[in-house]
């Protein structure tokens, strides 16, 4: 009985399809400022760095640890670890105060309002057709400083130097107060902080 070989050649292909895995929660995630898009990469990244380093807030709020200084030079000392250590959210202290500035003065916030809208506007120019004056090209931080110069008397008319130092004060002394009376060590060395109470209560 003579054998039969069938040789099958050919090249059998299976086309798998990639699938991105994900939580279910992408909704709930803060939308990406176009800030790369319009020039700004270094920007983009110190937000996202200041975001990333957040420490919670409840532990920002927390009002036990609140106890004030038992000296001046524990003071500055105190000062200085708290401003390091809550600095994103010192930052974002001011952003919210300067959000609030805005929404309180309508006049303000319609400037503001128009003159990013312009630098979206001329962004969006300069990505087709560098923008020229006198033959000379400008780059598109010259044409930011240029809307910022000729927005400058809007902003006065509107009051916007007295908001300025508003939450520049204001700032500063939530920032101060909170940084001052807030103990930080027993955070970063809650055993350094029980043995100077302990040092304290004996003297």
């Amino acid at each position: 009985m003579t054998d039969v070989g069938i040789e099958i050649a050919g090249d059998m292909q299976i086309s798998q399809q990639k699938q991105k895995s994900g939580t279910g929660l992408e909704f709930l995630q803060i939308p990406q400022l176009p800030l790369s898009n319009i020039g700004y990469p270094q920007a983009h990244e110190w937000i996202e760095h200041r975001k990333a380093n957040i420490r919670p807030w409840s532990m920002f709020l927390n009002t036990s640890n609140i106890r004030p200084p038992p000296s001046l030079p524990r003071l500055s000392k105190r000062i200085m670890r708290n401003i390091e250590y809550f600095q994103s959210n010192y930052l974002f202290v001011f952003v919210g105060l300067v959000i609030y500035c805005l929404i309180t003065s309508p006049l303000l916030l319609f400037a503001v309002a128009a003159s990013l809208g312009t630098c979206y506007k001329v962004s969006q120019r300069h990505a087709k057709q560098e923008l020229t004056i006198f033959n000379h090209k400008l780059t598109l931080a010259q044409v930011y400083s240029l809307v910022g110069i000729c927005s400058l008397p809007i902003f006065y008319l509107v009051g916007a130097g007295a908001a300025l130092f508003w939450v520049l004060g204001v700032s500063w002394f939530l920032i101060t107060l909170h940084a001052a009376f807030y103990n930080i060590d027993s955070i970063l060395c809650p055993g350094e902080d029980e043995l100077n109470s302990l040092v304290m209560q004996e003297v």
